[in-house]
């Protein structure tokens, strides 16, 4: 029979080998990305590819400014949209609801992030892009538009919904459980003393939710806001089924654009040559955002600990 010694050291070399094969995969994928986007890297450079806004197919100029501002631009707004609904859903969930509430509520919460992006595109694409074009644009028009990025492309020409605004109402539906789980979890961490102190000394329920569990509990919501950013970042298919996916300038947050995956998801397949370096290219920017991201939320989480 094997001694109780040899099983536990295959057991600790399993677990060895299964913890290592992570940042191997993660090596490799990074390697790739590197290797493949050599070309576009040598004639492009850096800063130029990064702060160009060309998109030429004919004379194979190309430039990450659009994409990357695509990206991020709709990434800020999914966040405002869906970081305060996330921050009153789980305030509501710890310190409001009835009990019988409670659990229904939180598990169709939980059944949203369990939703495949894909039929969050079909959604935006059959559903919310026709109403946001029919309702809420031209009031925007008639209110807003005469603010920058507001008014503009959109009150002259025909894009059905397709745009900007659209693509970040639907992140910011897809990241809405995400923030909502974490900070449920830590608004449930805050010490029932904290709370019972704050009422004996005479604060209502409003004051002790924003003067003593908002603020024991910030750097876990800020982690887990920067996770779903992480996620928002780097969604694919349901941005490139409603933004549009059109590489001309950015009249306003209801004209069509493009993100870095939309343009990967829309000209991989076809792509060839420099331009596939450049589509490698625009990969490995994306991952780089992704994992500064991922960092900056790891060293937040790690924080939060000491403040609930």
């Amino acid at each position: 029979m094997v001694s109780g010694r040899v099983k536990n050291l295959a057991f600790q070399a399993l677990c060895f080998i299964a913890a290592l094969t992570v940042p191997i995969v993660v090596v490799g994928m990074l390697v790739t990305l590197v290797m493949e986007s050599l070309p576009a890297v040598d004639r492009f450079g850096i800063i130029n590819f990064v702060t160009s806004a060309s998109w030429d197919y004919a004379t194979e100029i190309f430039g990450a400014r659009r994409p990357l501002s695509g990206t991020l631009l709709t990434t800020f707004i999914a966040m405002v949209t869906a970081l305060p609904v996330a921050l009153g859903s789980a305030v509501f969930l710890t310190e409001l609801c009835p009990e019988k509430l409670r659990g229904p509520i939180g598990t169709a919460l939980e059944l949203l992030s369990a939703i495949p992006s894909i039929i969050y595109g079909m959604w935006g694409y059959l559903v919310l892009a026709p109403f946001l074009w029919s309702t809420v644009q031209p009031l925007a028009a008639a209110t807003l538009g005469r603010l920058p990025m507001i008014g503009g492309f959109f009150v002259t020409e025909t894009a059905g919904g397709f745009n900007v605004f659209t693509a970040s109402m639907v992140l910011a539906m897809m990241i809405l459980p995400l923030i909502t789980s974490v900070a449920r979890e830590a608004f449930a961490q805050v010490s029932p003393m904290l709370k019972e102190s704050s009422y004996g000394l005479g604060a209502t329920r409003w004051e002790t939710i924003r003067l003593v569990v908002i603020p024991a509990t910030k750097m876990a919501v800020v982690g887990g806001a920067t996770i779903a950013m992480g996620r928002a970042l780097g969604e694919t298919m349901a941005v490139a089924y409603v933004i549009g996916n059109r590489h001309d300038g950015l009249d306003s947050i209801f004209s069509p654009y493009s993100t870095i995956t939309s343009v990967m998801a829309n000209e991989f397949n076809e792509a060839d040559g420099i331009k596939l370096s450049v589509l490698f290219y625009l990969a490995l920017v994306l991952f780089v955002a992704n994992l500064l991201v991922l960092m900056i939320s790891r060293r937040l989480l790690g924080n939060a600990r000491w403040t609930i």
